[in-house]
Order: C-alpha cells, then structure tokens, then sequence
C-alpha cells in the first residue's frame, strides 16, 4: 500500500512538472512579450502604492544582501549553524509518533454490543430499543440500523450479539459544533460505558475500506504450542489486564468468548445399536430438536422453496423437552430421546479463530487522544514482553499488518537518501561539478527542520502522507537553491568573485524566489485547514509542506549563498582578485566602484585582453 501511494504521488507531481516545463518554455515568453512592453509611469493611488513598495522591498533587498554577505565572512559559523538545524531536525523527527494512515472521519461509525453470555434474541431486541433511545438524543448521529444476533467483529451468528452502523449529520452540520467523527465517538463510548445492560462500544472502520473490519489496532494473540482453548483464553485475559494499564489506549477489547454456556448431548451409541435404531436418525431428529434439518426441495408459483422440519421455540426452550421427540427401533416401536441421549450441561468457547494456522484471540485498540497506531502497537508488544510465556505468539491484522509490512519494508530515510542522490546526480551533471550541488543541498535540513517542526506544533505523526511532504518539501528547497546558485555559476565565471556572485545572485533572484514560494504556500493553505471526509490526511500533508517552505523561504535563502560560497571555494583555486585584502572595493572600468557587474541587472560583458579580444584573463582590479 505506501508503494503504491508513493506510486500515485510520483505520477502527479511528474506530469505536472512536465506540463509545467512546457509551458514555461513556450507559452510563458510569448505571454511576457505581450505583457512586458514599456509604459508610462502608473499614477493615481495604485501607482503611489506600487512605488512605495518597491522602495521598502528595495531596502529590505539590500539587508537580505548585507546578511548574506555578513554570514559569507563568517562562512565557519554559518556551516556549524546547519550541523546544528541538520541535528535539531533529526531529533524532532525522532521525536514524532510514527504511523501509517490516520484515522478519517468517514461520515459514519461502527458500534458493537455483547449482552450476558447465552442471553436471548429477545433480550437482545430489549436492548437494542434502550441503544436506539441513546442514539436518537446523540447529537451528531442522522442514522442508526441495528441487526441483532450478529457481529461484524468475529462474523458470528449469536443471540447475545448485536451490530449497529451509525451514520453521522453531513460534515457542514456538524462542523459549527465540532462534532467530528472522533469526538462523537468518545462522547458516546462515555455514555454507553455506564449502561447496565450490555457491554456496548463504538469504534472507526477501517481508514481503507476493505483491510480489515475496524480502525484503530488489530492485534492477534496466538497460542503457538497447540495447548486446549483454556490456556488461550488464561493467556488473553492476563494479556488484556496489563494492556489495559497502558496510557496509550481508550479502550482495549477482544472477540474471545471461552466460557459460553453450552449444552453437550451425549448419544449411547450401544444403547442405539442394541434396540436396531438407525444412528443417523438419532441426530437427524435431535437436529430437528435444536435447530432444523432438511428436507428437499419443491416448486410450487414458478420458484422453488426448500422444506425444514423444526420443533416450535415453545417446545426446545429446555433441554428435558427432547424427551418428547422420538425414533423408531428395528420394529417399528417408537423410542423416546431422551432414553438414548444424555444432555449435559457445559462451558465452552463459542467459536475459535485460526490465524496463520494457531488458535489465536482477536484484541482490538481503541487510541487515545494524542498517540498514533505506531505507539500503540509498541505498547502492545512490550506488554507481551513482559506478561506472555514462550508458547504464546502475535501478530497483527487489518491496517495494522499493512503497517507493520510498511515498517519492514524500505525505511523512510532510504527514501529520502535515495531522493537526495538522484538530484545531486543531476546537478552534478547539469553543472558539471561535484563540488556545486552541495551548495544547493546544503539548504535542505532547514527546509526540513520547518516541516517537522510544523508537525510536531500541529501534534501529527510521522505517516506515509508526511513522508511524501518532506519528498516535496526536499525538491521545493532545492529549487529556491538552484535560483540564486545558477546565477551565482553564471556571475562567477563572466570573472565576478566568489563573494560578489554569490550576493548578487542572492540580490537578483530574491523576487522570484518570494513570489514563486508565496504563491505556493498559499495555494497549499486549503489543505492545512481542511475539513471532512479524508481531512486529516490533508492536514498531515499541508502542514508538512507549509512548514518546510517557510523556513526554507525565509532562513534557508541566507544560508544558500554561503552554501554557493564555501563549496565554489573548495573546489576551486582562487583567483587573483579574489585574494584582495578585506575591505578593498574593486572598481569598475568606469570609475564606478563594483563596477557595472556589480550591480544586478546591470550588462556585463565578456573578459577581454589588453587588445580588446575576449576570451582571456581581465585585467587586474577591474571588471570589463
């Protein structure tokens, strides 16, 4: 499953980077052909408001390039300053709950109820008309349908079992009140933890529709040795009384039912054969006495209908009554049942589960508040440390084996390392060089500081649609880099120094790095603040996303031109005018100090010769 939402990921952001590619190299320069033409000065309030920003981003500009510049000085601090942000970033994300999907407020919730062992249909139906009373004064809950005698949990046909689905008010209702799914949810398990009459309980479906019967935790606790059905269910309840100690569940139940009433008809086998009865019509009619036995088939209105022979509920509520049931011996004589079977009263599970071919338990988790499916299946697992003998086993099911497959699976930080090489391959091919894709990667445990930092403020876990967020917010980061390092490139070969490309590459490309990083923020905003059905996967995701972006828009963009800096300057051999002591101004050929170069948007040519040819070295102290 995350292979494939990776998979889906992929996809949509690759088509739409080649969508958008083509359209910046095509469609974009014609438009800004017929947008950008020269025009008059813009008057009245809009133009007033215009000039006056373009003053205070100017200003602002020219502190961005000052604070660049100040940190290229002191290149040592500003590289110590990224080991520490990489080493906050990791602790962070070391510190975030781990997870897989979260929990969706699907519109709808499922509810289970257990009356007293071997309880009756019609004590059930009792109850479920109480329950109906509850939901109906449940604020949040539009529907509620319940089918008595059955369970969606273990799938067994009880009479003491009862399943509800309750469906919620539409997502705009119940939003003006905070009525989530969740918190309709635990407002009724506290109702329902009072009622007298049964054990009733509501819990989430599964977040994939499908995997599994519930949301939350599904764990299987196995008994590995083949021991009798009372070791398993010894084990189970030992298992669940510590678990139920733990901070990370609401709620901890198990599908388990190892001492049912039951009653065991014994047939004397000699006894039937002694007086010429034929054994299979003994249990033919003690079926017809307990339950119902077959008879065949008949067509009758065009449609064939199926022939039962049944005692009536009035005549097999007690087990003495099989005495008015009989068989007929070898001579035609009939013969009561109850000279022939012995019923006998017992206790027993009601059904077993085999589960990876071991008698096991179902235990499902309801979660806390705060904590995520990884913390409670740890909790789970420690608890079976330190209570379950060595012939005792577990495993999981549902969402819950789809997690613990994910986390067996490729890491996300092999993911991420993986990310990381395939685009430092292609800078290093793109620029040909080993040493400047580190200037443009160098920025990216800042971008990830904020995305974490955003996750773990919001209170989210680390889950797979985090984990696609920081593979975005790695690519975004890498792309403000690329910004100000190509320019840089560019500036530093036309015979700029390593300090002065750097600052105005940061100088020129501060504009289109804001608006392309603000245009983005804001259109992910909707996700962060998203509502209803599938909500808090966006949430996860925006959040993620918005994080990493702020910081790499507003902290990473000082650190990318002494990224530039320090890699360009270890790389490479100085040039001569890049040795000048601190403080000296190199002037241009104009007599303007910096020279032409200096200046962003200025025109600025090729070196030339003393001749005047270009192409080889400038000359010294000026740019030509």
């Amino acid at each position: 499953i995350t292979g494939r939402m990776y998979q889906q990921f992929a996809v949509t952001i690759a088509v739409s980077v080649i969508i958008s590619a083509f359209n910046a190299l095509s469609l974009s320069p014609a438009l800004s052909a017929l947008l950008l033409r020269p025009r008059r000065e813009m008057r009245g309030p809009l133009g007033w408001f215009f000039r006056g920003f373009n003053r205070w981003f100017g200003r602002a500009t020219d502190g961005y390039v000052g604070a660049c510049g100040h940190l290229i000085r002191k290149a040592a601090f500003s590289m110590l300053l990224l080991v520490v942000v990489a080493a906050v970033a990791g602790l962070i994300g070391s510190r975030l709950p781990g997870g897989f999907v979260p929990d969706e407020d699907q519109g709808y919730l499922y509810l289970n109820v257990q009356l007293p062992l071997a309880a009756s249909l019609q004590r059930t139906a009792a109850v479920n008309d109480k329950l109906d009373a509850i939901f109906k004064d449940t604020p949040g809950i539009k529907y509620y349908t319940g089918v008595a005698g059955f369970s969606l949990l273990s799938f067994t046909f009880t009479t003491y079992n009862s399943f509800y689905f309750l469906t919620l008010e539409d997502w705009d209702e119940r939003d003006k009140h905070g009525l989530t799914a969740d918190v309709i949810m635990r407002d009724l398990n506290r109702r329902l933890a009072g009622f007298p009459d049964a054990q009733a309980f509501a819990f989430s479906p599964p977040v994939i529709p499908g995997i599994g019967t519930s949301g939350g935790i599904t764990f299987m606790l196995e008994d590995r040795a083949g021991r009798d059905p009372a070791f398993l269910a010894e084990n189970t309840a030992t298992f669940l009384a510590a678990a139920r100690q733990r901070p990370e569940f609401a709620l901890l139940f198990t599908t388990l039912l190892p001492s049912v009433p039951q009653l065991f008809a014994e047939v004397d086998r000699d006894k039937v054969l002694k007086q010429g009865i034929n054994l299979a019509s003994v249990y033919q009619t003690l079926q017809a006495f307990m339950g119902g036995a077959f008879v065949n088939y008949f067509n009758r209105f065009g449609r064939v209908w199926q022939v039962y022979v049944q005692a009536e509920g009035e005549f097999r509520t007690r087990a003495e009554n099989v005495g008015q049931f009989y068989v007929r011996n070898a001579t035609g004589q009939p013969v009561p049942l109850s000279t022939l079977v012995t019923m006998q009263g017992s206790y027993g599970p009601e059904f077993t589960i085999r589960f990876n071919e071991y008698r096991a338990a179902q235990i499902n988790g309801v979660l806390a508040p705060g904590y995520s499916s990884r913390q409670g299946m740890q909790a789970l697992e420690e608890v079976f440390a330190q209570t379950m003998p060595r012939d005792m086993g577990f495993d999981y099911s549902g969402m819950s084996f789809q997690e613990q497959v994910a986390a067996q699976g490729v890491p996300a930080s092999a993911i991420f390392g993986f990310s990381l090489l395939v685009v430092f391959l292609l800078l290093a091919a793109q620029y040909e060089s080993w040493a400047l894709p580190f200037g443009v990667l160098l920025g990216t445990p800042i971008a990830v500081l904020g995305a974490v930092g955003a996750l773990w403020l919001r209170g989210f876990g680390l889950d797979v649609f985090s984990q696609i967020g920081l593979v975005m917010v790695i690519g975004l980061a890498a792309k403000n880099a690329i910004l100000i390092v190509e320019f840089a490139k560019e500036e530093y070969e036309r015979g700029q120094s390593l300090v002065d490309a750097a600052l105005a590459g940061a100088r020129l490309r501060l504009r289109p790095i804001l608006m392309t990083a603000f245009a983005f923020i804001f259109g992910v905003m909707p996700l962060a603040v998203s509502t209803g059905a599938g909500a808090n996967s966006r949430q996860i995701l925006g959040t993620t996303v918005i994080g990493g972006m702020l910081t790499a828009t507003f902290i990473a963009i000082f650190i990318i031109p002494v990224t530039f800096y320090v890699s360009e300057r270890f790389s490479r051999r100085p040039r001569k005018e890049e040795e000048r002591p601190a403080g000296v101004v190199p002037v241009g050929a104009d007599g303007d100090p910096g020279g032409a170069a200096d200046r962003p948007g200025a025109p600025v040519t090729a070196p030339v010769k003393a001749g005047g040819a270009p192409g080889d070295a400038p000359h010294t102290g000026a740019h030509a």
